[in-house]
């Protein structure tokens, strides 16, 4: 008995890694398409999909490096440049940690939720995930780019100047997609659950 639950242990293991890594290559390719998709100052975040599933498959530790990943990718593909050309250390704080904190964030709230519904915890993680990322953003614009903002904002009050100038539609659409595709998401998560060893398959033996 103690072989057979070792050997599906490892199985699981090794499908958690398989099922991670695939979707860290998502979190990767779908922030590179992003690009294409610009409202205002920045570009539309795709991939807070990939990391919501991520963290209700494998908990909220594996939430917050696909959001890492995310962060890694937003300064590679150059979304945050408007940024890094005013604070180099502040973008790259900010960018990785709500990212990071989104995808910890939804994890936490995912398992919260689920031992009740699965349903409410998949639509209240999707709802999570874009605000935490949003509100981070926020928060590290104060911090960070204090001045360079309230220049820019000339008098305007400078959370609503944040709000309309730098997150603007892009939130709402981010959140509007999450919403929408919650039963793709729900389905994609069962899967993963059966197929890739997720955080509450159970092992059982005889």
């Amino acid at each position: 008995m103690s072989n057979t639950n070792n050997t599906l242990k490892g199985k699981i293991n090794t499908n958690t890694i398989i099922g991670l890594g695939l979707l860290t290559a998502i979190v990767v390719v779908m922030q590179f398409i992003s690009m294409g998709l610009r409202f205002g100052t920045f570009s539309i975040t795709l991939t807070l999909i990939p990391i919501v599933v991520g963290s209700a498959l494998y908990g909220w530790g594996s939430g917050a490096w696909l959001g890492f990943v995310f962060g890694v990718t937003v300064l590679l593909t150059g979304d945050a440049n408007l940024f890094l050309a005013v604070n180099i250390p502040g973008t790259i704080i900010t960018v990785i940690l709500k990212g990071a904190l989104a995808g910890a964030a939804a994890g936490f709230v995912y398992k919260l939720i689920s031992k009740k519904n699965q349903i409410a915890a998949v639509i209240v993680s999707a709802v999570v995930a874009p605000v935490v990322n949003t509100g981070i953003f926020v928060l590290g614009s104060y911090v960070f780019f204090f001045d360079y903002i309230s220049e820019l904002a000339k008098g305007t009050n400078l959370f609503v100047f944040i709000l309309v100038g730098f997150v603007g539609i892009n939130f709402f659409i981010e959140l509007g997609i999450n919403l929408v595709l919650n039963p793709a998401i729900l389905q994609i998560i069962r899967i993963g659950k059966k197929n890739f060893g997720g955080k509450n398959q159970i092992i059982k033996t005889k």
